[in-house]
């Protein structure tokens, strides 16, 4: 087994209170590549949006078709290069800066939490520093498989001496202390190319986190993480969940199916080429009939020859393409939720983000086939955020601009020193990359 395979993705330092930060966001998707670049700015605390200390001030970003990608894992390397490369010049033209460093998703690579349970006998008789680092570092190795590496690690809930729900145990004093934690694993081949990329760009890797834990923080509000709440990231190529009871992050999963899939439902349904497929869903995707869609026709071009005459077709005709592929999304997200402890929350309800959330209809759809209260999910607490990016497809970059004032929630392993952004390095891209941003 490799340092990779048990290491953890780089993590950022905990954002001080008082200062500011610029600070760059990275989503590669399976559908676009965005970028943001923001100044985080001191401020007083918001009742409203809990543990955001900074105000976000968007000044650049940039939204291009994603190239090099499917599912949300790296197929080619030299096309996903050409593509960040663009996405991350035209948010450094827009913001007049230049960035070293970026915050990326992950989105991909089988995204899993499991809720680890440790406890060890403490020496000293008060809890410190020293006992709840080494008794969530040990909780951490228990969840990481071979092949797996840990994208996230948080504290749920303390014991001591068999006393759960002790939120902050630092001080306190016990024979016996244990841990429950979220641990959030990926495939580490996934996020090792999802590294390379930027790498390969001259650009560092400042943190890695899930994209439905990035979704949650830009899209809930406190009420709702307090009484549970799930987040169902519905991105192109993957369909990702976060659960969260307690005010805290509890469970993580997602599987390889999304919007992408319903766009070449429609392009095999209607013979279109899936440029024209896209723009049709995007335009006049619903998941719902009416009495007028069998009357309402609509002109779809050939997939072959341009000289074909294109065919015309019924809205009614797309929805019915449209409707068994969101069924079977919802029926495999209500199927993760059984499983998880979202479960037991009666009062929980789920919140919709990404770009195939806005098919006409799907809150709706998901509210009957989840049984639970369901609403759309849109970025919260930013200022100046232009039209195009107040959106449900924009809560997970968005919310890559929030998670430094969250990194000091996080369990980061003792002296991992970015096992995984090590490996990138020792390839011959990584040390040419090296070379050059020493060298000029």
């Amino acid at each position: 087994m490799t340092s990779l395979d048990r290491g953890q993705t780089p993590k950022t330092r905990a954002l001080p209170q008082n200062r500011s930060a610029l600070v760059a966001s990275l989503d590669i998707g399976t559908s676009k590549i965005a970028c943001m670049i923001a100044r985080l700015k001191p401020r007083a605390p918001n009742d409203a949006l809990r543990g955001r200390t900074h105000a976000v001030e968007l000044i650049g970003y940039s939204q291009i078709q994603s190239r090099g990608v499917k599912a949300g894992a790296v197929v080619d390397l030299a096309e996903c290069e050409q593509a960040v490369r663009q996405a991350v010049s035209l948010a450094e033209k827009m913001a007049k800066a230049r960035v070293e460093s970026v915050l990326l998703s992950v989105s991909a690579g089988r995204l899993q939490g499991q809720l680890i349970e440790v406890s060890a006998d403490i020496k000293g008789g008060a809890v410190n520093a020293g006992d709840m680092a080494r008794i969530t570092s040990t909780g951490m190795q228990h969840a990481t498989g071979h092949g797996r590496t840990v994208m996230h690690a948080l504290p749920v809930g303390y014991t001591l001496d068999g006393v759960k729900g002790i939120r902050d145990p630092k001080g306190m004093v016990a024979t016996q202390f244990g841990v429950d934690m979220n641990v959030v694993t990926a495939d580490a081949s996934v996020a090792r190319n999802l590294m390379l990329v930027v790498e390969r760009c001259h650009l560092n890797v400042e943190a890695m986190a899930a994209a439905p834990y990035l979704a949650g923080l830009s899209v809930l509000t406190d009420d709702e993480t307090d009484l549970g709440a799930a987040v169902v990231e519905m991105g192109a190529g993957t369909t990702t969940i976060a659960t969260y009871s307690g005010g805290r992050f509890v469970h993580a999963s997602g599987f390889a199916l999304g919007g992408q899939h319903i766009t070449m439902d429609l392009a095999r349904g209607l013979g279109a080429c899936i440029a024209d497929a896209e723009r049709i869903k995007t335009l006049y995707g619903s998941v719902l009939t009416g009495g007028s869609d069998a009357r309402e026709m609509l002109t779809v071009p050939t997939a072959g020859d341009e000289r074909d005459a294109p065919h015309v077709v019924s809205r009614a005709t797309i929805a019915n393409i449209v409707r068994p592929r969101a069924e079977e999304i919802f029926e495999m997200v209500r199927d993760r939720l059984a499983d998880s402890p979202f479960a037991s929350e009666p009062r929980a309800q789920v919140v919709l983000s990404g770009g195939a959330s806005q098919l006409t209809g799907v809150v709706d759809m998901a509210t009957q086939i989840l049984g639970r209260p369901v609403r759309i999910g849109r970025p919260l607490g930013f200022g100046r955020l232009p039209n195009e990016a107040k959106g449900a497809s924009f809560a997970v970059p968005s919310g890559l601009l929030v998670y430094p004032q969250y990194a000091h929630l996080e369990h980061v392993a003792p002296r991992h020193a970015r096992q995984l952004g090590k490996a990138a390095n020792d390839g011959y891209f990584g040390k040419v990359g090296r070379w050059l941003r020493e060298g000029f």
